[in-house]
């Protein structure tokens, strides 16, 4: 007999249908998987018929074939143990064809029966809405993500017996419901503040200004000035996420898995700080089956990367797709996928090998070939593509032992949201949500200066002889500058500070 289950599987952040084609036909018992499974797939039989058999149901002891269609794209992972197993029931006919084919099913079966949660419930769920189906059949542990999405009713279930029983009607099940104003009450809250950090007025009104735009920031400074510190607090100014934006980082944290068993969603804005040693794999995303990397980790987030000198000179140099397209597109003889990276970029470096260079309290031990070297390591495009680069000096004890109260978290948050509403107002209808994701098109509508404001940078360009995308940046920079005040106008004043942001640009002139 031949039974159709539907499942799900994933094709980078989106998901497509895989039906599940069980045939039973005579012949010596055999068990066969087709349709281009990888090797948790090709397991599934073993786990399949022991959960078949310990549940209480006899295992067909004939020829048995699975297909897994479309069969021309490879299936990785363990959801399609439960519609392997179901497909087999339907096929015996303890479980009606018409029943079974109504609903998408996935989960992991354990040897006893019972289903253990899956990764990438969250895609799948949302694509299931464009098909025609009464409802979807999730681990229990999975419901909650998958019922994030409206439009299909979720089903959570413990045991293959739960599956059955509901499936032949001996049985009811309580649809998943979810109430998304409290699960973004109950998102961890930060458990760091801006107003833990003494001193650095400047730097924290360029980081204000960084999360006002959305604008990618490079600190220098030496050991234990605070850029560690001050890039850690950066994520708890920026605007709280929308639901369509969590719903976007959810998906990401959902296909590798990394969603908490008690988070369903991911509420807050991500903090993302890899390591210098990371590979260009782990930091774009790449594998034999492309994976999303960090970039994508940190979307409608903050990507921190701390010494970065210390990070190999071609992995920062993949960098400039994201920062400039907001996406990451990674190929492979066998297929092209993109993944979303639009984030923050904060970066943390010394001013030199030894981090003294300028230091009061030490004396910089490095050669001007060091140095030379050390800096040569960032390249030009990629500071370019980095809005705003300011110094961190070192703290002196006056200000380390202040004890006068410190402006919170909260009330920057509050100026960086009322200059984000000016944004989305203005930038309504368009793709573009900042400043800094503005095009020509909106360069030219939205960031003309006065006659002043034009002679200012005409002096700084040829001074500093800035590309002409150090130029935009100074431009957009100034533009987000200009809304924090309220203004409509993008002055000298706007633009003198953009300018002192550029303190890299003004080394190397």
């Amino acid at each position: 007999m031949l039974a159709k289950v539907l499942s799900g599987a994933l094709l980078g952040i989106d998901a497509y249908p895989v039906e599940v084609e069980v045939d039973i036909a005579q012949g010596l018992p055999q068990f066969a998987t087709v349709g281009l499974p990888e090797g948790a797939v090709k397991e599934s039989k073993d786990r399949v018929k022991s959960a078949i058999k310990n549940s209480g149901y006899e295992f067909p002891t004939r020829r048995i074939t699975i297909n897994l269609a479309p069969a021309d794209i490879r299936k990785e992972g363990t959801a399609f143990d439960l519609p392997m197993a179901v497909g087999l029931l339907t096929a015996t006919g303890l479980v009606t064809l018409e029943r079974s084919s109504r609903f998408l099913l996935m989960g992991e079966l354990s040897l006893d029966g019972c289903i253990k949660p899956v990764r990438g419930v969250l895609p799948v769920a949302a694509a299931a809405r464009r098909w025609d189906l009464d409802g979807l059949i999730l681990p229990a542990a999975n419901a909650e993500e998958g019922a994030l999405v409206d439009g299909l009713p979720v089903y959570p279930v413990e045991t293959l017996g739960e599956v059955v029983d509901f499936l032949t009607g001996n049985r009811p099940l309580e649809p998943c419901q979810v109430d998304i104003s409290t699960m973004f009450g109950q998102a961890v809250q930060d458990d760091v503040d801006f107003s833990e950090v003494r001193g650095q007025d400047h730097v924290k009104r360029a980081l204000e200004v960084a999360a006002a735009g959305g604008h990618n920031i490079l600190m220098v400074g030496p050991p234990g000035s605070g850029k560690t510190m001050l890039a850690r607090r950066i994520a708890t100014i920026l605007p709280e996420q929308t639901f369509e934006e969590a719903l976007e980082i959810t998906k990401i944290h959902s296909i590798l898995g990394l969603l908490p068993t008690d988070q369903a969603l991911v509420a807050r804005r991500v903090f993302r700080a890899p390591h210098h040693t990371i590979s260009d794999a782990g930091l774009i995303g790449g594998g034999t089956h492309p994976r999303p990397g960090e970039v994508s980790l940190a979307h409608n987030g903050v990507l921190f990367l701390d010494e970065l000198p210390e990070f190999k000179k071609n992995i920062l140099e993949m960098l400039r797709q994201p920062l400039e397209d907001g996406q990451v597109c990674i190929s492979r003889a066998a297929q092209s996928l993109t993944y979303p990276a639009s984030f923050m970029m904060v970066a943390a470096m010394n001013p030199c090998p030894c981090g003294f260079l300028g230091d009061s309290q030490h004396s910089c031990t490095c050669t001007p070939a060091l140095m030379q070297r050390y800096r040569t390591r960032l390249s030009g495009p990629l500071l370019d593509r980095i809005d705003l680069q300011v110094e961190v000096p070192r703290l002196p004890h006056k200000d380390l032992a202040d004890t006068r109260p410190v402006e919170a978290s909260a009330t920057v948050r509050c100026r960086v949201e009322q200059a984000r509403q000016l944004q989305q107002e203005r930038f309504a209808g368009s793709p573009v949500h900042c400043n800094a994701r503005m095009g020509p098109r909106q360069l030219q509508k939205y960031c003309r200066t006065d006659k002043a404001g034009q002679e200012l940078l005409q002096q700084v360009t040829d001074r500093l002889g800035l590309s002409a995308r150090s130029y935009t940046r100074l431009l957009k920079v100034g533009r987000t500058i200009a809304d924090l005040a309220g203004s409509a106008e993008i002055g000298p004043v706007q633009l003198a500070e953009a300018i002192q942001y550029r303190s890299l640009d003004r080394k190397t002139a």
